[in-house]
């Protein structure tokens, strides 16, 4: 349970009274996202489900790949846990072996690069054609307008030349 599960704010009901609140270091301000690594082994294995010592084999085969600290020691990011959680799923439920977890997931990442790299063509293309366009206009912009061609009543075909008087 957590703290605030229970009604006890942090550090508040503790020997020696409420203590205070830590703030983020000094420096540049960090962001957090769900590939920040910020689980240590043990609440990673909690919150996927799984026993650490399931962790650490996941990682030596390299369905998961934790970053690491100055220690060697292994931080999880949110998207390691969904990952384990989908190692998981495939094992037990669909009845995969590693082996083809570990090819699934190499495909899943091949999928997502190819269509990063559609989606970055897509948008230089869009780039390209509007540049297109632009100087396609600017061109029909610098057509003389003194030439018009003429069709009289008969067959035949002729080009009238108008020049102002100035």
């Amino acid at each position: 349970m957590s703290p605030d599960s229970i009604g006890v704010g942090l550090g508040e009901g503790l020997p020696g009274g409420p203590r205070p609140r830590r703030s983020a270091p000094p420096g540049p301000s960090y962001t957090l996202t769900e590939d920040t690594p910020v689980y240590v082994i043990s609440v990673a294995a909690e919150l996927s489900g799984l026993h650490p010592q399931t962790l650490r084999q996941y990682d030596r085969l390299g369905l998961v790949c934790p970053d690491r600290t100055a220690g060697r020691g292994r931080r999880y990011s949110a998207r390691d846990i969904q990952q384990l959680r989908e190692v998981q799923r495939l094992s037990q439920d669909e009845g995969i072996n590693l082996a083809g977890i570990k090819r699934i997931i190499e495909l899943e990442n091949q999928v997502a690069a190819l269509q990063s790299r559609i989606a970055e063509l897509a948008t230089s293309l869009e780039g390209a054609a509007s540049t297109l366009q632009a100087r396609e206009a600017a061109v029909h912009a610098s057509y003389r307008r003194d030439l018009v061609p003429y069709q009289p009543a008969q067959q035949s075909s002729a080009l009238v030349v108008w020049r102002p008087r100035r």
